[in-house]
């Protein structure tokens, strides 16, 4: 009885929010993981990708679920051309954009884990060091390190604990963590 009035104050309180223009991202008790389901539909050949970007984020954390394909708190997306980037409209939600021809040079999987990394919460650091995910391109095209450090990881845990809410006002993108396409000089 308590379970079911708790899931019911839960679903109010969201409805009210949601009234209000703040996004719930999941309305469930705090010590329940939460669920981001994510959509390939529009990620061409990187829906594989995505599926095992997701994989590594939830061995990663302690309450976070990504989920393929069960709604769509975020999108993924495959582009030609203007480079891999993610735009995050609020925690847990958004857009990822993996460019054909950086996937080409980089490791696709890293690309993908990197810039879902984005959408949950964590900036970009441009240090080098292949170890870190969050590096992105400035580790080089020889880094192939898909999984994020302990750090980022827990990061990513401390974000999503207890009940989220933020505001859909004003999304962040987040581009330039990979370098333009190469070009053969010849």
């Amino acid at each position: 009885m308590t379970s079911r009035l708790n899931r019911l104050a839960v679903a109010f309180v969201a409805t009210a929010l949601a009234t209000l223009g703040v996004t719930v991202a999941n309305p469930s008790p705090a010590s329940a993981a939460m669920t981001i389901c994510y959509n390939t539909s529009q990620a061409g050949s990187f829906a594989g990708t995505a599926n095992q970007a997701a994989s590594i984020w939830n061995n990663a954390t302690s309450n976070l679920t990504l989920t393929a394909n069960c709604g769509s708190n975020l999108r993924i997306y495959q582009i030609t051309g203007g480079g891999s980037y993610a735009v995050r409209t609020s925690l847990g939600n958004g857009r990822v954009y993996i460019d054909t021809q950086q996937a080409q040079q980089y490791s696709p999987l890293r690309i993908m884990t990197h810039e879902i990394g984005h959408i949950l919460g964590l900036p970009d650091n441009y240090n080098g060091n292949c170890a870190l995910l969050m590096s992105g391109g400035s580790a080089g095209t020889s880094c192939t390190n898909p999984y994020p450090s302990t750090t980022e990881a827990n990061r990513v845990t401390s974000l999503f604990a207890g009940t989220l809410s933020t505001n859909r006002a004003g999304s962040q993108i987040f581009r330039d963590s990979w370098p333009a396409a190469l070009t053969t000089v010849g």
